[in-house]
């Protein structure tokens, strides 16, 4: 029993691991202009049915959707569900309270623009 359990435990363990969003950097880039920021583009790839934990990016962060569709959500904001080639805009202050892929069949892919400190993490988990 005690083997089934770990199993059980194991597998469970896999397929949440399996559903996090795969993020890629593609560029990073002081802005002497602005100094003490950095502008850093990403892709994100949701699998079907992965969602992110409520956040903050302490950034202005600008979404363009490349694949699928996407919900997101804004702490005082109405949920949208954006397709490719729609875009999306979080400021500094803003809570995302729904980050997800809106299909629990089909990937999704957005690539992400963020300005942000140097250094500072693109995400910051919000309690």
């Amino acid at each position: 029993m005690t083997k089934l359990i770990v199993f059980l435990l194991c597998l469970t363990a896999g397929m949440l691991a399996a559903q996090q969003a795969q993020v890629t950097e593609l560029v990073s880039k002081a802005l002497p202009e602005a100094p003490g920021k950095e502008g850093l583009m990403i892709t994100v790839v949701y699998p079907p049915g992965s969602s992110d934990p409520i956040h903050r990016h302490n950034a202005h962060v600008f979404v363009y959707v490349l694949d699928g569709s996407i919900m997101m959500q804004l702490k005082g904001q109405k949920q949208v569900i954006l397709t490719p080639g729609q875009t999306f805009y979080e400021g500094p202050g803003d809570e995302h309270i729904v980050g997800r892929n809106a299909s629990t069949t089909k990937p999704a892919k957005f690539v992400a623009f963020l300005v942000k400190n140097q250094g500072a993490p693109v995400l910051v988990p919000v309690q």
